[in-house]
């Protein structure tokens, strides 16, 4: 029988990856699957096992003040220091290792929590850095940094004694502080002509939505209406990578999340991902992997 990839929210993924429970009901309020923040020193010292391939309902925010983070998000590694941010969208593939020391805030909030008496726009429309195409890294000046750090405190008070009982407090920190690091973030992209940008970023919209069904360039240059080669040319122009690459690393992606979240056999990782060649799907994990996927899942099984 196959199985969807599991999205965790909030509680299903701390019950997962993280122990003892009590310290985290003490740090985590009632309705945590909407909104939480914490120190990060706190919540990553709770963290019982490295997180495998996976996606989560919610956004993650992660302000580092002291030592490093490292965390892959879709087929990218990232290492944020001092003063820097990272940010998971909700649905995008993420892992990480346990037992890293830092100290900083951490986030995690759902769309909705954005949305209501203060804001009723789309959400996501003005911060690229929550979408799944945008860059997760984002580095604040010194003064900026004081502003964020200011925020994180401000918010982490309020949920602490109060937890979501003053969302009319919560949200509109929440978006400040979106805002804040709107004005210093810098797209992947640069400073490209604005039709190459939205057809690259239409592009990895597509794949992530699509993948599974969809394995070919074509195919997507056939949903932007535009040549095959104008669809290579502009994304390997803003990429660095071409669009073949780019799919396959997201069929590598959903591939490792059903091997680390089912006992599905290979074969059916294979066709639940739209291969109905086993072998020809091994071998396009093992050119991006080094490893067989029967190999992959022995390794994250003795994790």
């Amino acid at each position: 029988m196959r199985k969807n990839i599991t999205v965790y929210n909030p509680d299903t993924f701390t019950a997962r990856f993280m122990q003892p429970r009590r310290e985290l009901d003490h740090m985590l309020k009632a309705d945590y699957d909407k909104f939480f923040i914490v120190r990060v020193e706190d919540m990553y010292r709770l963290v019982t096992q490295a997180v495998p391939a996976s996606r989560s309902t919610n956004h993650s925010c992660l302000f580092i003040t002291s030592g490093e983070a490292s965390m892959k998000i879709g087929s990218e590694s990232y290492t944020i220091h001092k003063g820097e941010m990272l940010f998971v969208p909700a649905g995008q593939v993420f892992s990480f290792r346990e037992g890293e020391v830092n100290k900083g805030f951490l986030c995690n909030f759902h769309t909705d929590v954005l949305t209501g008496k203060y804001s009723n726009q789309d959400p996501l429309r003005d911060f690229d850095f929550l979408r799944i195409w945008g860059n997760p890294i984002v580095r604040l000046d010194k003064q900026t940094t004081q502003f964020v750090l200011h925020l994180f405190k401000r918010l982490l008070f309020d949920y602490t004694r109060n937890g979501l009982n003053n969302l009319e407090i919560i949200q509109p920190y929440l978006i400040t502080l979106l805002c804040e690091v709107k004005a210093l973030y810098q797209p992947l992209t640069g400073t490209h002509q604005v039709a190459a940008v939205n057809i690259t970023n239409r592009f990895r919209e597509l794949v992530f939505t699509t993948v599974k069904t969809r394995h070919l360039v074509t195919d997507y240059a056939s949903l932007l209406n535009i040549t095959p080669n104008h669809l290579n040319k502009t994304v390997k122009m803003l990429t660095g990578k071409s669009p073949a690459r780019w799919i396959d690393e997201a069929i590598v992606l959903e591939a490792k999340v059903l091997l680390s979240q089912s006992d599905l056999s290979i074969s059916e990782v294979a066709a639940e991902i739209g291969f109905e060649d086993a072998s020809y799907f091994a071998r396009i994990f093992r050119k991006y992997e080094g490893i067989t996927p029967s190999d992959f899942r022995k390794m994250i099984e003795k994790s």
